[in-house]
């Protein structure tokens, strides 16, 4: 039996246990574990409304706007108790923490108190939240990667909830919630769980893979109607691959092949339409849409993505009389563009919506060629009734060097209100640490967040995340933000997002219309490798600490240069000289590309940008190493980072 048809089999069988206690807790009208749990697989209610209630989050940013968003601990609190433990949460009323996040967990223990009790309902350690040792607290809802912890397994809470940590420490931190209405019912959170909440903890990792896998919830889809187009698209055309002119919504889209979106720059674009509306709902480059990073298939969420050749868009999609899917060549003078063949697959129903309960499906691609200094990337901004649903972002800093763009903040506004305030870019991604080997140092996707990419020499990352069962409802007004840089927004950068979210209408009237211009990827002239996440070889007895590096007698020390693109270099080096300096010669395989370069000097100096030799870079000629000359007493370099200047 192949691993989907297990999935679905057991999915079946969740499915049939699971109806019956839905209609029960549908009766009851309570909001408990069941019913937040619910939310993670009931994809087909994504488009409904939320009403009384509210998301806002507790976290440990510096509030008089600098960096310090928990080095110092100064912030990672409410406040401390007499016994100097913290009270790092704390809510009035009824509730659901749907979220906590974390770089900095520890084996202390977390007290849980609810509707103002004097001793703690439990007990569990910070960093069990995440260890998956401890029920129910286990993936796919509760993990470690990239560098940060998450846990989106729901904590419902009624007349108050207040955390304590018995650390005398906590730094950086995120707690997200709902906060509900005072007439909400609400079912306090219970490590004890019940058959029905067990169950659905235990069967959710098979419901994402089949939801991921066949797009929606199988028996609500099994009435579905499908549409298989197979097109040939020229450059300089825009076509219609699909055209739906009754009531209905979109469950599952599907274009192929994957690769014919491939490249730089980025220039067929998917624009989809409801209703005739001026504008229109989708309205970007495809690569961008499902989630490239810079040209190249990057995101598999449970919700969008790419994977085997195909791009997957699993948001439902509600219209009222008509649904328009368009695909734009968009030409290039001057440059060979082939024509290319595409698939679309698409699974709709005739449901109709109800616009009193539900909006329609809206993204806003945002491009920011160069990023304006004293403002923040704005994901999605405007007026009106929604909830926002994901947010997709590739960030490319224009000053090579350090990411330093990415310690920039998030920033939410829902009717005027400030509910929710970030502590780092990829924090808010899910991630922690950038630039630490097995932190936040490459791709990675996950169900419901990931990093697109990341590259120290090309100074560019990007991550995605969905909200799912933390989606942010507005009634009135909406905004969304990302600062860029650790204070007043001031690293330069190169910022494309797509903002996802439900409305009545788009956010925005100002229709963003991609251009070759902005589409093209942009291409530093100067790179830069970093030790912390160089890639060595070595021969000989070599050592390396942090940016020191040390060989007995005559040591080989050879660098990788496959994250550097071919071409013609001049090849700097950050540098320090001491008494231990060593003497070195560069070479490119069995090439001698320098024969004396000294690190010794009669006290330490820092020698910045110090040049070393020209270069080119092949694809059979990416790397450089470094031979040791044997003295015992001086065998140290120091490299704080290698400079390719493109010629």
């Amino acid at each position: 039996m192949t691993r989907l048809r297990k999935c679905c089999r057991l999915f079946f069988l969740t499915f049939l246990l699971l109806s019956f206690y839905t209609s029960i807790y549908a009766q009851k009208q309570t909001v408990s574990l069941f019913t937040e749990l619910q939310r993670f697989t009931d994809l087909a209610k994504l488009p409904e409304y939320e009403t009384g209630n509210v998301v806002r989050q507790t976290s440990s940013y510096d509030t008089t706007g600098n960096n310090d968003d928990g080095f110092s601990g100064k912030y990672s609190f409410v406040r401390r108790n007499a016994d100097s433990s913290l009270v790092i949460f704390e809510a009035f009323g009824n509730g659901v923490v749907n979220r906590i996040w974390t770089p900095t967990p520890n084996d202390s223990l977390l007290d849980f108190y609810f509707g103002g009790a004097t001793k703690p309902a439990f007990s569990i350690r910070f960093s069990d939240l995440f260890s998956n040792k401890v029920f129910p607290f286990i993936g796919p809802l509760c993990g470690n990667q990239l560098g940060g912890y998450y846990c989106y397994l729901p904590i419902p809470f009624k007349n108050g909830l207040k955390i304590v940590s018995r650390a005398k420490k906590i730094e950086f931190y995120q707690i997200q919630y709902r906060a509900y209405s005072k007439n909400t019912k609400v079912e306090n959170f219970s490590m004890q769980l019940k058959p029905a909440e067990k169950i659905a903890v235990e069967s959710l990792q098979a419901t994402w893979e089949t939801i991921r896998r066949s797009g929606g919830m199988l028996p609500s889809g099994a009435s579905d109607k499908h549409l298989l187009v197979d097109t040939i698209i020229k450059p300089g055309q825009r076509i219609i691959l699909a055209e739906i002119n009754k009531p209905g919504r979109i469950n599952r889209l599907v274009l192929s092949p994957a690769t014919a979106f491939i490249g730089n720059p980025k220039q067929l674009d998917i624009r989809i339409t409801w209703d005739d509306e001026q504008i229109p709902a989708v309205y970007a480059p495809v690569a961008d849409f499902f989630g490239y990073a810079f040209g190249s298939p990057s995101m598999q969420s449970l919700m969008m993505g790419a994977e085997n050749d195909s791009l997957y868009l699993n948001f439902p999609m509600p219209f009222d009389r008509k649904a328009t899917i368009e695909l734009i060549y968009r030409d290039q003078s001057g440059r060979p563009q082939p024509a290319q063949k595409i698939q679309l697959r698409l699974s709709y129903s005739e449901k109709k919506r109800d616009p009193l309960l539900e909006g329609k499906f809206y993204s806003l691609w945002n491009k920011e060629a160069v990023t304006v200094a004293g403002k923040p990337h704005v994901f999605a901004e405007g007026d009106g009734q929604g909830h926002y649903v994901g947010t997709i972002l590739q960030a490319q800093g224009l000053e090579p060097g350090m990411t330093l763009f990415f310690e920039g903040d998030d920033e939410t506004h829902v009717d005027g209100e400030m509910t929710m305030h970030g502590t780092g870019s990829e924090d808010y991604f899910n991630g922690g640490w950038y630039a630490l080997l097995d932190r936040w140092d490459t791709k990675m996707s996950l169900p419901l967040h990931g990093a697109l990419d990341y590259s120290l020499p090309f100074s560019r990352t990007g991550g995605y995340r969905l909200f799912l069962s933390d989606k942010l409802s507005f009634k009135k007004s909406f905004y969304h933000a990302m600062e860029h840089g650790p204070e007043n927004n001031n690293k330069k950068g190169d910022y494309t997002s797509v903002a996802l979210y439900y409305a009545s209408k788009p956010l925005s009237q100002q229709m963003i219309t991609p251009t070759n211009a902005q589409t093209k990827i942009y291409m530093p002239g100067t790179l830069m490798l970093y030790p912390q996440l160089m890639k060595f070889s070595i021969l000989g007895n070599i050592s390396i600490v942090g940016n020191t590096f040390t060989s007995i007698n005559d040591g080989h020390l050879g660098i990788s240069l496959q994250e550097i693109p071919p071409g013609k270099y001049k090849l700097y080096a950050d540098l320090e000289s001491n008494t231990e300096g060593a003497e070195v010669s560069l070479w490119q395989r069995q090439t001698l590309l320098k024969d004396h370069l000294s690190f010794y000097g009669p006290k330490k100096e820092l020698k910045d940008r110090t040049f070393l030799v020209p270069l080119e870079v092949t694809e059979f000629k990416n790397s450089i190493t470094i031979q040791f000359k044997g003295d015992p007493t001086r065998n140290k370099i120091w490299i704080n980072r290698l400079i390719f200047v493109k010629e």
